[in-house]
């Protein structure tokens, strides 16, 4: 499985926050979000620039009691000329704090599983930074963009947060939704060497990296098994994005109907 190392994880989490900062500024600041209905370009920017500062806090402070976690946010400047520098200096910020020593601190884990604190805040602003930036090209009416190794290491990321122990608690909808029989399904990247392969159990989901036998497997570039995964791509439109599926399509689509983006 196609895994980042942290240098590559932090380039990559200020190179795609300064590709959402460009996209927000050739969309303007009023500009509708399509594949997030609720916003503006300028509420996707605060809310960018804000989780970046704030899990910057987290991991500066080596927060451990969730009881503790910053309660203020950062302000978004009033003048949207002044957003590319403020989002530069948050993602900046957030990638320097998941220092080497860092990553191996105590630091909150919010999904509860087995990685460092550290390492999954990193995980984490990193998703955050490209998933958003498809929706801040998406208002600006330009091409998504993302590495084929980071968009396969942000699919397995996002398998570890739909199963983990957090996800059951914050969306328990969601993870009973996607519980089973014994149902499997596999997602295959066709331009890297990953696959991941989900069985939907009494019990809840789990997944594990590899290829296997399916009642459905949806293959693709990982960029756009990514858009799709994350609902910023429409299954209907898999053609178009390289996708093609073989099995079951409504078990597929049931996944992706019941597995919203933790930020949609």
């Amino acid at each position: 499985m196609t895994e980042l190392n942290a240098d590559t994880t932090r380039r990559a989490i200020v190179d795609h926050t300064r590709r959402l900062a460009e996209s927000a500024a050739a969309a303007g600041p009023d500009a509708a979000v399509p594949t997030a209905p609720k916003w503006t370009v300028a509420d996707l920017v605060a809310h960018m620039g804000q989780t970046q500062h704030w899990v910057a806090e987290i991991i500066e402070r080596r927060i451990t009691d969730p009881t503790q976690l910053p309660t203020e946010m950062a302000v978004l400047p009033a003048d949207p000329r002044e957003w590319p520098a403020w989002l530069a200096e948050s993602g900046q910020r957030v990638a320097s704090a998941c220092s080497d020593e860092a990553l191996e601190a105590p630091v909150f884990n919010a999904a509860g599983d087995g990685r460092s604190g550290g390492r999954f805040w990193m995980s984490s602003m990193l998703n955050e930074a490209v998933v958003h930036g498809f929706d801040a090209a998406g208002a600006a009416n330009r091409p998504a963009e993302v590495e084929a190794d980071v968009a396969a290491a942000l699919i397995g990321n996002l398998f570890a947060m739909l199963t983990s122990p957090t996800w059951e608690m914050q969306r328990p909808e969601s993870a009973h939704a996607i519980r089973g029989t014994g149902q499997t399904l596999q997602w295959r990247a066709t331009d890297t060497a990953d696959g991941w392969f989900v069985e939907r159990r009494p019990d809840g989901a789990t997944w594990e990296a590899g290829i296997r036998q399916a009642d459905v497997t949806v293959s693709g570039p990982a960029r756009s098994l990514l858009q799709v995964l994350t609902r910023r791509l429409p299954l209907a439109d898999r053609e178009t994005a390289g996708i093609s599926i073989d099995g079951d399509t409504e078990l597929a689509q049931h996944w992706l109907d019941n597995t919203a983006h933790a930020s949609d």
